[in-house]
């Protein structure tokens, strides 16, 4: 054991909210076996133009796959799971998960053909299971999904609770109670290091019972008068069981909007949840329910463009509507670098005279991750040696290092992803650093977020795009007139800067020498620098230019 180590590295979510990728090693230095702990997405933020799915990049563990004994799922939110069905085969391990979650995961491998292919290992609630020379015990906790799972990772160098989402909550709704007794006897056991979620760690006092929105929105939905609206995430079930058991009891009936809404029911459904749910209702009965008796439950709630809500807000939707004096209420929070889709979705539903609700107006949200005293009292319980925050942005992860300290943790290791920390033996320390890029889902096909693709088409939306044909001869006498066609560069009647551009690239084939003429790529490019330098000087734009030369 003295010749053996045990290593913690993020890929993704360590530095970030969401996109989670973590790794465990243990064993000899230089050869350790590994354990993945999930393998999620995050959302492009309109950052690079055309993405809509980024997720880490794997390249680190790749290359030692052979030594990656699987990949443990702690719940199935997106940024948990879902590049699963996107990265699954450059691994091809074992998948662990609790029933819901393998549900969800099973239906997302099936849309890529890979259902029959991955091997999944269901583990039942508070189970405990090996991966390599990990063994772990689920505990319990509570969080906006059913069955999120702290895991404690027992290894001969000690013990770490990876805590993945949770909050403490007295009432969650769906699924069981957290396990405190089994967080104690751990704490009491003895615990080496916990990894933990930060996201809300500026957040005082606690996040909130689930319980204690029906009440309240209830109350809000009550003083509607017309259609209802309520936003939220697609992945909150105990939200849905919420809003469905509130239609109920307001005599409205509830219809969803959003394919992600449907999958979502159905595995919470098949797993023993959602049971006592008022029946949903497809989009389709929504124009067929008077305005006073419907409550429609829709994806959007962060301004994304394609979801309903979007549609919906801009009319363009084939069979939601709104009218003046419906109210939308958005039951989620506002998550960070969304807020400027969010307010112009806002803008364009009030402009149209409806009105919105958000959770500053009204209780209508809690939060699904925990505020400081949550994070305290699990300190308290736990009582780790080792703080390592993760699941939140560099900000959130050093604060939670000063509370944890503040807890009476002796180590608390600010890290990003890429690094890579040796838990034990010894005092814990960032002993190297690896690669931690990212990928984005393009057109079907897994792309570096920064090659070529997903750059050039940025550099293209920022700087516009000009594109030359030109027809020369053997000896490099230009044939005819240049064809110019552009792409956010000129208006349309600009017909003297495109002589100007034109001009400029015969200008360029001209001075070339005999020798030079004969060689197509030499004049392509005299011409594109040619194009590019024009267009730098009169309009300040690196326009992204293309020549495409015709040899007659």
């Amino acid at each position: 054991m003295a010749d053996e180590e045990l290593l913690f590295l993020p890929l993704g979510g360590a530095g970030e909210i969401g996109m989670n990728l973590n790794l465990y090693g243990y064993g000899k230095p230089g050869k350790p076996t590994w354990m993945m702990v999930d393998l999620g997405i995050t959302f492009g933020d309109g950052t690079h133009p055309g993405v809509d799915v980024i997720m880490p990049d794997p390249a680190y563990i790749e290359k030692h796959k052979e030594d990656l004994a699987g990949i443990v799922l702690t719940h199935a939110h997106e940024d948990h799971l879902g590049a699963v069905p996107y990265l699954w085969e450059r691994f091809g391990c074992p998948i662990y998960a609790t029933p819901f979650t393998v549900s969800i995961v099973q239906r997302k491998l099936a849309e890529v053909n890979l259902l029959d292919i991955v091997p999944i290992v269901e583990v039942s609630l508070n189970g405990t299971f090996q991966v390599g020379p990990f063994e772990i015990d689920l505990i319990t906790l509570t969080h906006s999904i059913p069955e999120p799972n702290g895991m404690a990772i027992r290894t001969p160098l000690g013990t770490v609770l990876h805590t993945g989402d949770w909050k403490l909550d007295p009432d969650p709704v769906i699924g069981e109670p957290y396990d405190m007794p089994a967080l104690r006897k751990l704490g009491d056991d003895g615990v080496l290091a916990i990894v933990c979620d930060s996201t809300n760690v500026f957040t005082k006092g606690t996040s909130g019972s689930e319980g204690d929105i029906f009440e309240s929105m209830k109350q809000v939905v009550e003083g509607c008068e017309g259609r209802v609206v309520v936003t939220c995430f697609a992945s909150n079930v105990a939200r849905l069981d919420t809003i469905s058991r509130v239609a109920k009891a307001v005599g409205r009936d509830v219809v969803l909007a959003g394919r992600s809404f449907w999958r979502m029911i159905d595995a919470a459904k098949e797993n023993g949840y959602l049971q006592d749910a008022p029946t949903f209702l497809d989009e389709d009965y929504f124009g067929d329910i008077p305005k006073d008796k419907v409550l429609l439950i829709c994806t959007g709630s962060q301004g994304e463009p394609r979801a309903a809500l979007s549609r919906i807000a801009a009319d363009e939707h084939p069979r939601i509507y709104l009218n003046e004096n419906d109210t939308v209420i958005f039951s989620s929070r506002q998550i960070p670098g969304n807020e400027v889709s969010i307010g112009r979705l806002q803008n364009r539903l009030v402009r149209r005279g409806i009105n919105i609700v958000t959770d500053k107006d009204e209780f209508v949200h809690v939060s699904g991750h925990p505020a400081r005293d949550e994070l305290l009292e699990m300190y308290q319980a736990v009582k780790p040696q080792i703080s390592i925050p993760v699941h939140g942005e560099i900000r959130h992860l050093t604060e939670h290092a000063k509370l944890a300290r503040s807890a009476q943790v002796k180590e608390a290791i600010v890290n990003e992803n890429g690094g890579m920390i040796r838990i034990a033996p010894g005092p814990a320390c960032v002993i190297e650093q690896v690669p931690s890029g990212r990928l984005a889902l393009e057109g079907g096909r897994v792309v570096p977020l920064d090659g070529e693709l997903v750059r050039g088409r940025a550099r293209a939306l920022w700087n516009g795009s000009a594109t030359i044909t030109m027809v020369i001869d053997k000896v490099g006498n230009v044939k005819g007139d240049p064809i110019l066609t552009t792409h956010g560069l000129l208006e349309p009647d600009d017909c003297d800067f495109e002589d100007d551009i034109l001009d400029a690239a015969e200008d360029a084939v001209e001075r070339l020498s005999k020798k030079d003429l004969r060689k197509d790529d030499i004049v392509a490019e005299a011409v594109r620098m040619a194009v590019r330098r024009y267009c730098r000087a009169t309009f300040n734009k690196n326009a992204v230019t293309t020549v495409h030369l015709v040899r007659v």
